[in-house]
């Protein structure tokens, strides 16, 4: 059917309704949620109970890069500053050399297995090289799980910065095969700098142009997540007309603005995170209605052989290369290798074929489409079983929810945060004036029972207080540990002792006594060092909770950071029954499903409840 007036706004508004309530149960049963929206996208197509017939590929291009700018915008805002940093240059490896590797992999093994010729070959290689900043910032938090912050940053930053390299690639040989020619080399590395640079700086420059902008207008609060969404629009649009990359752009832009100071920025955080989800979910949807099954169908075998070659071969040998300068533990590099979700941007990017007249366009199309819903069923489905095995979950950390924030005027460096103390709050267990504040912060003020106290002849805080705290941004977290929520089931008790090993020492503690005790081989010049500094001899330049190396036979664990510093050093005593063996992987196996059978019946009793 084809959808007109009244009936296109009933329709797709109630599509959107049953994607998210169908988005509740997916989660609660660990199904990839991008992988729901998809499917009922194409349930809602033409080949589907829906029925509807949608074949405009123009105007699933055109909404398509809106609904990316705006969750590249997103991903940018909610990137801070030190994961930036962490994951800068191994996300720029595997973001640029990685994505052409991956593209000459696996387009090189279409060109020889099927009839694509060696330009088709590549330009199928060159959709589905990049990961995707919606399945990569979306499932690596939605399962609950907290994944060591070395990986997590650098899947996040190469999704996010990606996209440029592929988007350059798929335009050219899509260019090429249209032509049937080839283009001079020199004029492709002009092109592809012009298109780096330029996306970049003019990313930098509208990101403080924002930041001045909504730090000088007077506007009604619910006004400035408007302008910003707008503006970040505008710059993705602009950058586009001057032949730079605008999705390269729109996530600078982003990134900077998000790391400067600025006005409502709680207003401007939710309303994008509930924009980036709407987009999420209108884009999946959309190309969901877009593919033709019993077209697909025709392409289905070739769609999974690609795709257990770029699974299984391209995307690991790809990040094992790109990795190599920055000495990631073997298990980061199979867990990152892993976890290359595919996902909307190579469906739309096979777009490009069909819109430039490439013959057999529709053909790249289905192609991708299997691609990515292989990648999502595999690797989706598999985050948490993937992350465990290779012991790179970390126990969880109090939940922003349980704090509030206050706006202040912008050219201050602190922020107010509130809380309402719960019975595990961990100040409830400091008199009042010993509580180890993070430095730089300060409690203003506690109201108890609707009166403010007096904090000089304030014996102990007490459940039910409320406290308001002034820090800068960067020791919100730390504030967070102090006076937020830390409720916790049985599981996760085991997973912190799994992973942080069986008791926790400082990292002031003499290197020499730890030696003593328990038998870790320390060299005479490194008996004096403090076992922080012994440690971090043994780990990369910037170390991360989750960091262990094993010291004759015990393993030392990062459990705590502070400024950067290791704070507190977990000692699994027994490290031998924490390696991993095929057994320990069936054991893994089991977990997880348990897991995922606990949470259907948790599910069950709250609906008979």
């Amino acid at each position: 059917m084809h959808l007109f007036g009244e009936h296109f706004i009933f329709f797709g508004a109630a599509l959107v309704v049953v994607s998210i309530l169908a988005g509740m149960l997916s989660n609660r049963i660990g199904a990839p949620l991008l992988l729901v929206f998809l499917g009922l996208g194409m349930l809602a197509g033409e080949d589907g109970p829906g029925g509807v017939h949608f074949d405009d590929f123009a105007a699933a291009y055109l909404l398509g890069s809106v609904a990316l700018a705006v969750i590249l915008f997103d991903g940018g805002l909610r990137t801070p500053v030190r994961t930036f940093r962490l994951a800068l240059w191994p996300a720029t490896s595997l973001a640029t050399f990685g994505v052409v590797l991956t593209a000459i992999i696996t387009g090189a093994v279409a060109a020889l297995l099927f009839d694509f010729g060696w330009i088709g070959g590549l330009l199928v290689g060159a959709t589905v090289a990049s990961t995707d900043a919606a399945a990569v910032f979306l499932l690596l938090h939605a399962k609950g799980v907290r994944i060591e912050e070395r990986v997590s940053a650098t899947l996040e930053v190469e999704s996010g910065i990606n996209d440029p390299m592929a988007v350059f690639l798929t335009v050219m040989f899509a260019e090429l095969a249209r032509a049937g020619g080839t283009a001079p080399g020199l004029e492709i590395a002009v092109n592809f700098v012009f298109q780096m640079a330029g996306g970049a700086a003019i990313g930098i420059v509208g990101g403080y142009a924002l930041a001045w902008l909504v730090n000088r207008v007077e506007i009604a609060t619910g006004l400035y997540p408007i302008l910003v969404v707008a503006a970040a629009v505008t710059i993705f649009g602009g950058t586009h007309l001057s032949g730079a990359s605008g999705f390269l752009a729109v996530y600078v832009a982003g990134f900077v603005f998000g790391n400067r100071r600025h006005r409502a920025a709680r207003a401007i955080n939710r309303f994008h995170d509930g924009l980036a989800w709407m987009c999420q979910i209108g884009l999946f949807l959309m190309l969901g209605m877009l593919v033709t099954p019993h077209e697909m169908a025709l392409e289905l075998g070739q769609g999974v052989v690609i795709a257990a070659v770029l699974i299984l071969v391209a995307r690991p040998l790809a990040v094992w290369i790109g990795l190599l300068p920055f000495r990631f533990a073997w298990r980061e590099v199979a867990f990152i290798s892993w976890v290359g979700l595919r996902g909307a941007v190579p469906i739309f990017l096979a777009t490009v074929p069909v819109l430039a007249g490439v013959p057999g366009g529709t053909t790249y199309f289905s192609v991708a489409f299997v691609v990515v819903l292989t990648s999502l069923v595999l690797q989706g489905w598999s985050i948490n079983f993937a992350a465990r095995l290779l012991r790179l979950v970390l126990p969880p950390v109090p939940e922003e929810a349980n704090r509030f924030d206050l706006d202040l005027p912008t050219g201050t460096d602190r922020e107010i945060a509130g809380y309402r103390l719960a019975p595990d709050s961990r100040a409830l267990t400091y008199p009042y004036h010993a509580i180890p504040l993070p430095r730089r912060t300060r409690i203003l003020t506690v109201i108890r029972e609707g009166t403010v106290m007096d904090r000089g002849k304030l014996p102990s805080l007490r459940i039910g207080d409320y406290v308001l705290a002034l820090g800068p941004p960067e020791q919100l977290h730390a504030l967070d540990g102090l006076f937020a929520s830390h409720r916790h089931d049985e599981e996760e008790d085991e997973l912190r002792g799994r992973e942080f090993g069986d008791f926790m020492l400082g990292a002031d503690a003499p290197a020499g006594m730890v030696a003593d005790l328990y038998g870790v081989p320390v060299d005479p010049d490194e008996r004096n060092l403090p076992l922080g500094a012994f440690l971090k001899r043994r780990l990369p330049p910037r170390p991360v909770v989750g960091d262990w190396v094993k010291v004759g036979e015990v393993e030392l664990v990062v459990t705590e950071l502070i400024d950067d510093a290791i704070a507190k050093i977990g000692v699994a005593l027994e490290p031998e029954t924490r390696k991993l063996t095929i057994a320990r992987a069936r054991q893994r196996m089991r977990e997880e499903i348990a897991r995922a059978w606990r949470r259907l019946q948790r599910l069950g009793r709250r609906r008979r409840t």
